[in-house]
């Protein structure tokens, strides 16, 4: 648990300096769209209310996605507190947990998520934005789905299967 904590902590961390760093200091909330490397990379502010791509942004879901969040994380801690797949799954457990607690706060400061991230390619502007909580929710999701296991897949097995 003391992984899944400091990744969770460090992505927390990492995902509100950017986004205070972007949207205030550098002003995106006014400015809407700063050129970093164009075409692939913009900040472009976008206030998101729903979820994944702005889905169901028209209903006032506020309070229903932040009880979501900190439900799902709650279950993903006790999952992985029970040695759910060794040091990949706690860490993967982390990123998720951060990212979605990183969102969670902006849904409480905002009553929406701070997206300012945009990579396009020169054919092709892409709508969308996101930051680094929804990263590292994508990548941790992804890694539960990878490196989770049974309970003590991290542990030595004798031959019976069962714990040495």
């Amino acid at each position: 648990m003391r992984l899944t904590f400091w990744v969770g902590f460090w992505v927390f961390l990492a995902d509100q300096a950017t986004k205070w760093f972007v949207v205030h200091w550098l002003d995106l909330a006014t400015r809407h769209e700063i050129a970093v490397l164009p075409p692939y990379v913009t900040f472009r502010m976008a206030w998101n209310t729903g979820v994944n791509f702005g889905i169901l942004s028209g209903l006032d879901m506020r309070w229903v996605l932040i009880a979501f969040a900190v439900v799902i994380s709650g279950l993903v801690l006790f999952w992985v507190g029970r040695d759910r797949g060794g040091r990949m799954a706690s860490a993967s457990a982390g990123l998720l947990v951060g990212g979605a607690l990183g969102n969670v706060v902006d849904r409480v400061l905002y009553g929406a998520v701070a997206d300012f991230l945009n990579t396009s390619l020169p054919s092709w502007q892409n709508p969308y934005s996101f930051n680094i909580a929804d990263i590292a929710v994508f990548l941790g999701a992804a890694g539960l789905v990878v490196f989770g296991g049974e309970p003590g897949a991290g542990k030595a097995r004798g031959v019976d299967g069962k714990g040495a």
